[in-house]
């Protein structure tokens, strides 16, 4: 019986972001959905489709932010691991308990160590 890679899911409403932290977790050995808008983000619940990780911008286009999508991801699954990411915040945090922040611009070895630690899993 295969293991299946841990899965990220990627919100961020910049495309060439959004597109280059896909393509450096998918070469760390994630399997990557991405959504662009918080309002993606909350549709992509209603598939059941399992995640890992929530790894979110947290100013995004549209009504739903960041800490929006977060809160309703962890209201279905409680115990999911979340990082936030913006490069520039206008109001106080909402951060879901035990989630991770990083400042835009992030590294490679950022992003995917953190997914790696909070997924359990090792580097190839």
């Amino acid at each position: 019986m295969a293991i299946s890679s841990p899965s990220i899911l990627i919100v961020e409403d910049e495309a060439l972001i959004r597109q280059l932290a896909a393509e450096w977790l998918q070469q760390a050995g994630f399997r990557v959905f991405e959504a662009q808008s918080g309002e993606d983000a909350i549709r992509f619940l209603s598939h059941d489709e399992p995640v890992d990780v929530l790894f979110t911008d947290i100013r995004l286009g549209g009504a739903r932010d960041g800490w929006d999508v977060a809160e309703a991801f962890r209201e279905k699954y409680p115990a999911l691991a979340v990082l936030y990411c913006s490069g520039y915040m206008t109001q106080p945090p909402r951060m879901v308990n035990g989630g991770v922040f990083f400042a835009k611009p992030y590294s490679y070895e950022e992003m995917v160590g953190a997914c790696r630690e909070l997924t359990g899993t090792m580097s190839p």
